[in-house]
């Protein structure tokens, strides 16, 4: 798999605005992270982010009560954090 600097720019901009607006799952974000812009198997990935496979399999798939810091963990690689935002409410 082989696509552009920009194109991957792109992708993590999609996601950070899909995670800000409520439209994209924290699970779906990383998996979409994780295949589109590093194309690394799930194994790979946790290892490059120093959590276990377990670990990112939970994440991924929206399991479990993970902690902040294996969230920012696989964050990390794409230059975001988890953090707080304004809640929009509809009129």
């Amino acid at each position: 798999m082989s696509i552009s600097i920009d194109q991957r720019a792109q992708v993590i901009e999609d996601v950070e605005l899909g995670l800000a607006q409520g439209t994209l799952e924290l699970g779906e974000a990383v998996r979409r992270l994780r295949t589109e812009v590093t194309g690394l198997h799930q194994s790979q990935f946790a290892r490059m982010c120093k959590i276990s496979v377990r670990t990112l399999v939970h994440i991924e798939h929206g399991e479990g009560n993970q902690t902040l810091k294996s969230l920012n963990a696989v964050f990390r690689p794409f230059g975001l954090k988890m953090g707080v935002v304004k809640v929009r409410r509809e009129v």
